[in-house]
């Protein structure tokens, strides 16, 4: 068979959002990227194939930006029938198109080499090409989920529940064991304009009364997207997933014939659109880094002075019977606040070389509880991937970003627009020093640091389209570079079934006559920046007419002795907010 051989700075093995994150970043800084993916497809539990949506951290004005954010608003953008071969085609795009980064999908990873306690490079086999594709790095990320990595290098990681005294967790166990979460596989379902029948295969699972599903709610409109068709976490949740898959197929195909031949559940119309044969995995291997993120962490807010990202689903543990535990099917802690997650959980402890970002991170099987979910998961990606620039900056090693450069590494996190809680970005001396003024509204919320409402701050700028926002610097000024972030709604909800649910990136079932997803009403669509001439008149630099994205960056070439924006219409909203307009 062929083998080929690549040399990249960073490399990264897994095309979930965690890994998709990560190699944009790096690739985005300049580091010559690897993105290994064993499957047809980006996104992991987002992807087609499994059909998860994106979940994040709750409360008001949470909402998680960066990447994630970029990736949701283009979905809004280009897909507003939520088709998921559009949603996979908007991941793939943003892969495909950084010039950056080199794709190597349907490529699964199964051997390594070592150097020390650095990995040199990895092997995979590219069954739609047979070819081997051996990869050599100076870092290494595993966002593969099951930690592919991990037993392959050596490095150190645990799987299951851990014991109540090791990290006194009121929701850990008396005696530690290898029990983990479930995984799942999702069905979902589209209104038609005529009755339709289902005949289940001869073993679909037997569901004949609501009782067999007590505690399971399967109301197939709205958000439910039967997550409690779970099973595995009593098993070996990597080794056992083919027989898990079957058994949850059967149990899929019986839920479905349940709601459509056994009682009233006004299903007459509807049918069976899909099914994934793809299991969705919570929980399996997770590495050990220089620190471990446990219970108690989450619910003090997290407080680390190396925070890189920041979590807010509850803690949201499933009992690894799943579908065959009786009574609910998990058990929840909700969060009172955001909590931050240190850099320290997301590289290896012994692997000199290794990042981790996703279901794979540094934390308790508690902790996983919650960090699992996605927008988290992209959000530990995008700065595992800025990390790995910083390492290739300073010619160091993971740990050597924690040690010298973890404020360098918070700063390019906030310039990409990833909130910190508890840190402002720092605005640019040029606008520091500069005069703002606005045409109407209060401008100096653009100096706060803080791209998001915040403890009841706007922290925005608020004005009509057609006003502007004014630097004037008193000389005459080369500029070379613009950064705007508009207002993208944090806290928008669906539309038609979806309504009283906030956004997610696609629709678990569809039924007729649903609303189309469009950009946020909230967001600028037209602006201009004008600069002043030394008549004193004004001329146009630079124009958007279609803008459908809260942060912007652009370089100019200008200098000019005053500069303003005038955002000019918006999607829907009588009133433009603008959160940053920088200037370096």
């Amino acid at each position: 068979m062929r083998e080929l051989s690549h040399v990249f700075d960073f490399c990264v093995v897994g095309g979930g959002l965690s890994g998709l994150s990560a190699a944009l970043a790096a690739a985005r800084s300049g580091l010559r990227c690897a993105l290994v993916q064993d499957r047809p497809v980006l996104g992991g539990n987002a992807s087609s194939e499994i059909r998860m949506w994106i979940c994040g951290a709750a409360g008001l004005d949470n909402r998680e930006t960066g990447i994630v954010e970029e990736i949701s608003l283009e979905n809004n953008y280009r897909n507003p029938s939520s088709n998921f071969s559009i949603w996979d085609s908007v991941l793939f795009q943003l892969a495909w198109q950084e010039k950056n980064l080199t794709l190597f999908m349907n490529c699964s990873v199964n051997s390594l080499e070592m150097q020390g306690q650095s990995i040199k490079s990895i092997r995979g086999w590219q069954g739609t090409a047979e070819t081997w594709h051996v990869i050599t790095a100076d870092v290494f990320a595993d966002c593969s989920g099951d930690s592919i990595l991990a037993p392959l290098s050596g490095a150190e990681f645990s799987i299951g529940r851990e014991a109540t005294d090791e990290f006194d967790e009121s929701l850990a166990q008396e005696k530690a064991d290898r029990k983990t979460m479930g995984m799942s596989c999702l069905i979902q379902a589209r209104e038609t304009d005529s009755p339709k029948t289902f005949i289940p295969p001869p073993w679909a699972t037997k569901i004949s009364c609501d009782t067999q599903l007590a505690n399971r709610g399967h109301d197939f409109r709205g958000m439910n997207n039967f997550w409690w068709l779970e099973l595995g976490g009593d098993r070996d949740s990597i080794h056992d997933t083919e027989e898990l898959r079957d058994e949850l197929l059967a149990l899929a195909f019986g839920v479905w014939d349940h709601i459509k031949n056994h009682g009233e559940h006004g299903a007459d119309n509807w049918e069976l659109e899909w099914v994934g044969f793809l299991p969705g995995k919570r929980e399996s291997r997770r590495y050990i880094g220089d620190h471990v993120l446990s219970e108690k962490e989450l619910l003090s807010g997290g407080k680390f002075p190396d925070l890189v990202a920041y979590g807010g689903w509850p803690i949201d543990d499933h009992f690894p019977g799943g579908f065959y535990h009786q009574g609910e099917p998990n058990r929840y802690i909700h969060m009172k606040q955001p909590y931050g997650i240190p850099y320290r959980c997301l590289y290896s402890k012994n692997i000199d070389n290794l990042y981790f970002a996703g279901r794979n991170i540094s934390a308790t099987h508690v902790g996983i509880s919650s960090t699992r979910v996605m927008a988290t998961c992209s959000l530990m990606g995008q700065a595992v991937g800025l990390a790995a620039a910083l390492c290739n900056k300073y010619s160091c090693l993971p740990r050597g970003v924690y040690d010298k450069h973890i404020a360098e590494l918070q700063a390019m996190l906030m310039e990409d627009d990833c909130y910190l809680p508890g840190m402002k970005r720092e605005v640019s001396e040029l606008c520091r020093n500069a005069a703002l003024s606005a045409s109407e509204g209060e401008p100096q919320a653009l100096l706060s640091g803080v791209d998001r409402p915040l403890d009841g701050e706007p922290n925005a700028w608020v004005g009509k389209p057609g006003s502007y926002l004014q630097y004037d610097f008193g000389r005459k000024t080369k500029i070379s570079s613009v950064r705007i972030v508009f207002d993208s709604d944090l806290n928008r909800m669906g539309k038609g079934d979806c309504k009283n649910h906030v956004e997610k990136n696609i629709l678990s079932n569809f039924p007729l006559h649903q609303p189309p997803r469009t950009p946020p009403a909230s967001l600028v669509k037209e602006f201009c920046l004008e600069a002043r001439l030394p008549d004193g008149s004004w001329k146009q630099c630079y124009v958007e007419t279609n803008n459908y994205q809260r942060l912007l960056r652009f370089q100019l070439d200008i200098e000019t002795e005053a500069i303003r924006l005038i955002p000019k219409a918006t999607w829907g909203a009588e009133e433009c907010r603008v959160f940053a307009f920088e200037l370096r």
